[in-house]
């Protein structure tokens, strides 16, 4: 089955995180430049919260990959993405049904190499 890792990191650690991924054999990925807030409302450590709501820059990386190296990738972008701090991003793990790539109109795992 094929699974569709999504996730939101601080940007600056975007070019750690997609190296080792590359690394670990992950085939394709995107990244978007978004913006967003949490829990905390967008405001960091020491700042004191008001009802105005702060949206931060993050970057997010969308990753389809086999099931059986899910736990590897998600391990690898928890590790390096890491900050210790409030904002340090989420990752989420989603069911694919199917793949197809446009050019060949392959299916499946056969779409993703």
């Amino acid at each position: 089955m094929l699974k569709k890792i999504e996730c939101y990191i601080q940007p600056s650690k975007l070019e750690s995180v997609k190296n080792a991924l590359i690394e670990a054999g992950v085939e394709g990925i995107s990244k978007s430049d978004v913006e967003g807030f949490g829990k905390q409302r967008g405001y960091k450590n020491g700042e004191t919260p008001n009802k105005d709501v702060k949206f931060l820059p993050k970057t997010k990386l969308e990753i389809v990959v086999e099931e059986e190296i899910v736990d590897s990738v998600t391990s690898i972008i928890v590790k390096l993405a890491k900050t210790g701090k409030i904002g340090a991003g989420k990752v989420f793990v989603l069911p694919v049904e199917d793949a197809i790539r446009v050019r060949t109109s392959e299916a499946g795992r056969s779409a993703l190499s």
